[in-house]
């Protein structure tokens, strides 16, 4: 568990700064007004970009005041009369006319690609009530991970060979007399060769 945390968690410092670098967001889908291209249920990664970026058959959110985002398919696009600002008509693919109204915009945000199925699931971890809990069950997992066990037991020394024993030990000759001075010098004069 504290692996797959240790990966989210990962995961999570990589993508949230590239998000918040390249304005990356996500879009879920609850309606099928761009299907077959986009299903209910489907999330869709856009960038935000400036508004003349956008060309006719591009996919498109458009941010509206006091409602939900739109995504759908750009039908025409020309300059509006404030600086910077565009007219955009866009139709979803499920439809067959355009929107009733045209959106003056600054910025849109450009579809980059969809993972399918996956809405509910993203909506389940966003609630707040699911992230209060996965946060506490993290912090009991982590605090009991690293919670001291109590004294450690000193291990024993690894046992000593057969062989260094037979090293340490004093050697007795066959006869089992004593080997004290067997390391000393004769004091006996040496024999002389027979001729």
């Amino acid at each position: 568990m504290l692996s797959i945390a240790a990966l989210a968690g990962t995961v999570c410092i990589v993508l949230v700064p590239l998000a918040w670098i390249f304005d990356i967001s996500i879009i879920m889908f609850r309606t099928g007004s761009m299907v077959p291209t986009l299903q209910p249920g489907d999330i869709a990664v856009v960038r935000e970009v400036p508004a003349d970026e956008a060309a006719v058959g591009d996919i498109v959110t458009v941010d509206r005041e006091g409602q939900l985002p739109v995504t759908h398919r750009v039908t025409g696009i020309e300059p509006a009369e404030a600086p910077g600002t565009y007219r955009i008509t866009m139709r979803g693919d499920a439809n067959d006319t355009d929107d009733p109204h045209p959106y003056e915009v600054r910025t849109v945000r450009a579809f980059m690609f969809s993972v399918p199925g996956i809405a509910g699931g993203v909506a389940f971890l966003s609630d707040t009530r699911v992230l209060a809990v996965a946060t506490l069950v993290m912090s009991v997992v982590v605090g009991w991970a690293f919670w001291p066990r109590g004294p450690v037991a000193e291990e024993e020394d690894e046992p000593r060979r057969h062989d260094d024993l037979q090293e340490d030990e004093p050697q007795e000759d066959d006869a089992g007399g004593d080997d004290s001075g067997a390391d000393e010098p004769s004091r006996q004069p040496p024999r002389r060769p027979a001729r």
